[in-house]
């Protein structure tokens, strides 16, 4: 094992308490496919359930309804009444969900560098393909990763 802090995963006494790792944490709040794309979709503002089923070919109701669910639960999600009878629910981000659009950004920035079929983001007043750099405000640099330390804490 060793000795960096982001590999010590259980306590030396070997219980099995421990504290969940940054990423792990971040996981278990949106960690799996249809989550990380229904975040996606709400990016441009609220969207109705049959909106977000519009946006998201393949995503059957039942699993649409639970992700929805689990992101609301994880304060990622809002929904907002629009109709009383039936009830009828508008979806949007709170400000964690937003914060969450950085990341995927990243994530889809590192899909469409590995791959023929996707497009990557672009520049919308010139269309060049964007990059994402790491960016000390302190400092006001991008950082290199050069500069970065060897030791990275997720």
């Amino acid at each position: 094992m060793s000795d960096r802090p982001h590999d010590q995963r259980l306590p030396r006494d070997g219980s099995a308490d421990r504290r969940p790792l940054p990423l792990e944490a971040a996981l278990d709040r949106v960690g799996d496919r249809w989550s990380l794309l229904v975040v996606e979709a709400l990016l441009d503002g609220p969207r109705r359930f049959g909106e977000l089923g519009d946006a998201l070919p393949g995503i059957a109701p039942n699993i649409l309804t639970d992700r929805l669910r689990r992101l609301e639960r994880g304060g990622i999600v809002r929904s907002t009444p629009y109709q009383e009878r039936p009830t009828r629910l508008a979806y949007s981000l709170t400000a964690d969900g937003r914060d969450l659009a950085s990341a995927l950004r990243l994530l889809a920035d590192w899909g469409a560098r590995r791959s023929s079929d996707a497009e990557p983001l672009r520049h919308a007043t010139c269309g060049t393909p964007l990059e994402a750099r790491w960016y000390c405000p302190t400092c006001t640099i991008v950082v290199e990763d050069a500069d970065a330390p060897d030791e990275r804490y997720l």
